[in-house]
């Protein structure tokens, strides 16, 4: 339900059927088209509230991915250092008559190809090693499940406040204070889980 609808509904709903409306009911719904304009403040609220946590989910997601498959391809080059290392150093053992010289620049490339693939393993200077990788990968899957935790909150409270709006404009019509106190019941609810999309205070099951 967009804003203009409500607008367009309250005030087709807040206009007397006939000169004779009850001045009691006319207060009443006077009063009731100001609560369904405030339960409307309370649905954009929420549904910014969910596009915002959707929002940082999927960005999120991506980078957690995108972390994990550079992890991917430090671990491939990892390997391939070691396994270079370890046939050079094979080679080496194999051919006792290899010239001296030769030796020394085997002896400096499989060493290079060590410390290359020990790099791999951790560099704190740029934060590209395997260790801090997969440190900044848990970061942002910890933010992708935050924001999956605020979702489900903020989509029961927009359905909740579109349903307390309905009541309320039906109220209006009928001047039905039991619906409106229905609505209100919804209206809080909904505020409820709103605020817990906020902030996370309780965490639902994911279903």
């Amino acid at each position: 339900m967009e804003a203009h609808e409500i607008a367009e509904q309250i005030h087709e709903s807040a206009e007397p059927e006939d000169e004779h409306v009850e001045p009691s009911h006319d207060t009443f719904r006077k009063i009731t088209a100001i609560y369904v304009g405030v339960v409307a403040m309370l649905l954009a609220i929420a549904t910014l509230g969910g596009a915002d946590a959707t929002k940082e989910m999927l960005n999120a997601n991506i980078h957690s991915a995108d972390t994990y498959a550079y992890y991917q391809s430090k671990y491939a080059r990892q390997v391939t250092y070691q396994i270079a290392a370890d046939q050079l150093e094979m080679f080496a053992a194999g051919t006792p008559t290899l010239p001296a010289e030769q030796q020394g620049k085997l002896t400096q490339l499989v060493q290079r190809y060590r410390d290359t693939a020990k790099r791999y393993e951790s560099e704190p200077s740029t934060g590209d090693g395997k260790k801090e990788l997969l440190a900044r990968a848990a970061k942002w899957e910890e933010k992708r499940d935050h924001a999956a935790s605020q979702s489900p909150n903020f989509e029961f409270a927009e359905a909740l406040f579109q349903i307390a709006i309905v009541l309320g404009s039906v109220a209006i019509v009928a001047a039905s204070p039991w619906l409106i106190g229905l609505s209100g019941v919804l209206s809080i609810a909904g505020i409820l889980l709103t605020i817990n999309g906020y902030f996370v205070f309780i965490h639902f099951p994911e279903f």
